[in-house]
């Protein structure tokens, strides 16, 4: 999402809305199975300050079944780019604010994603049963070793 820098001679700033896609390429780096409706809305102003509002839904793998989860996301950037601006002010035409916008996507993924569907999953059958981080039982083998501390 390339914008020219030689608006802001003109106007006092550059209103953006649009939608965006990402390479699928991308997607797989990041273990996202999916971005879906990803539109950005804000602008650019003429200190270089961008304000956007990005909303979208990432379809993310279950934790426990990996089926296909969707998590809406609605991210709010309000962030001086003259950092990103390579050469002054009179020599750089153009900006592209799309790494902007996938770095902060990047960073709503979150840790886990657990499906709806993943209460009626199997946690136990023979000779296995699935231990939880809240629930305080100890493999039996090493319960002696507890004993000699």
């Amino acid at each position: 999402m390339e914008l020219d820098l030689n608006i802001l001679n003109i106007k006092p700033k550059i209103d953006i809305n649009g939608k965006v896609t990402f390479p699928k390429e991308d997607l797989e780096k990041a273990k996202i199975l999916d971005l879906k409706e990803i539109s950005v809305n804000g602008n650019l102003n003429s200190d270089f300050k961008l304000e956007l509002n990005i909303k979208g839904t990432m379809i993310l793998p279950c934790s426990l079944t990996l089926e296909p989860v969707d998590y809406p996301f609605d991210i709010t950037i309000n962030e001086n780019i003259d950092e990103f601006i390579e050469n002054s002010k009179k020599t750089q035409k153009t900006i592209d604010i799309l790494p902007i916008i996938w770095e902060n996507i990047l960073m709503e993924i979150p840790m886990k994603v657990v499906s709806p569907n993943a209460k009626n999953m199997k946690t136990k059958g023979e000779g296995w049963e699935l231990i939880t981080d809240s629930e305080e039982k100890g493999i039996s083998s090493l319960a002696k070793l507890k004993d000699l501390l």
